[in-house]
């Protein structure tokens, strides 16, 4: 999807920056009725492009191209979810499968404990209770050997959809559940944060593009350039080449000041405001994301110790 819209918004780009289409007019003119074609009249036949002004081309190519890196800035926003999605649904996985070998090393042990039990209370040296207990304590750890199954199932389901795989295709995992290697300074990865998160990237092009999209809303009253050529065809005289300007009339300025251009300038501090906010959320989740690492680390190592 990301990858398409970044195809869409190279296509506008291509469609911002295009000079308009030449226009051709043929008529029949001073005819005496409607759709008369006597030679009484005039048949010209004209020509004509217009062209706006150069510098709206400028400020048109600058709002394409941060539309374009604000879409790649989504499709790396895209890639990294998915990879943070595929990660996560693998540990699941292993997380999954290591607690079945935890769960069927427990159900032997109840089972032998269960065992054990019964030849104590056959020989009279425990109690009835005592057996019950053992029989309980064998039960549930079968009942959650059989809960595990459905975790297995589900974190298998959940890696093959994030890798775009069919639902219940088999998985084989080679990884192994260790400790990962420790963790960096936390003041270099708000850094690396603040620098490389896709979201930050995406709201400063789409700033860059509103201040393009601002200047060019003042332009408002900038003239087109008009070029045209007429010929007479029931006339001899040479073909008339026509060049001229046409702009509007700002009469009614503060239409424009108070519309486009006030709309245009507030999404600008919109975003602006946004930016801010969004650098803000980001260091916190980084300082919160290094706290939670760090307390699993220090946990992980506790107990393997």
């Amino acid at each position: 999807i990301a990858r398409e819209q970044t195809a869409q918004a190279r296509a506008r780009r291509v469609q911002a920056v295009a000079i308009p289409d030449p226009s051709l007019t043929a008529a029949t003119d001073g005819q005496s009725r409607f759709f008369g074609f006597d030679r009484n009249g005039t048949r010209p036949v004209e020509l004509g492009l217009t062209v706006p002004f150069p510098d709206k081309f400028r400020l048109q190519n600058r709002i394409g191209l941060a539309d374009i890196r604000a879409s790649e800035q989504n499709y790396r926003l895209q890639q990294q979810l998915v990879a943070f999605d595929a990660s996560q649904a693998y540990d699941q996985l292993l997380l999954a499968l290591r607690r079945r070998s935890d769960l069927k090393e427990a159900l032997t042990l109840s089972q032998d404990f269960l065992r054990r039990t019964q030849a104590r209370f056959d020989a009279g040296t425990a109690a009835r209770v005592d057996v019950i207990k053992a029989r309980v304590e064998a039960a549930g750890s079968q009942n959650d050997l059989i809960a595990n199954e459905r975790e297995i199932a589900n974190a298998q389901t959940a890696l093959n959809r994030a890798i775009g795989r069919v639902a219940f295709a088999p998985i084989a995992p080679t990884d192994s559940l260790d400790v990962p290697p420790p963790l960096p300074d936390s003041v270099t990865a708000e850094s690396i944060a603040l620098e490389e998160r896709p979201e930050l990237a995406m709201l400063e092009h789409e700033r860059q593009g509103q201040k393009a999209t601002t200047s060019l809303a003042r332009e408002f009253w900038l003239p087109d350039l008009t070029f045209g050529v007429t010929r007479d065809y029931l006339q001899p005289d040479a073909a008339a080449f026509a060049t001229g300007i046409a702009m509007p009339i700002p009469f009614l300025f503060w239409q424009h000041t108070k519309g486009e251009i006030a709309a245009s300038s507030h999404r600008e501090r919109e975003l602006e405001a946004s930016y801010r906010d969004l650098r803000a959320q980001v260091v916190q989740d980084v300082r919160s994301a290094y706290a939670n690492a760090s307390t699993a680390m220090r946990q992980a190592l506790f107990l393997r110790e």
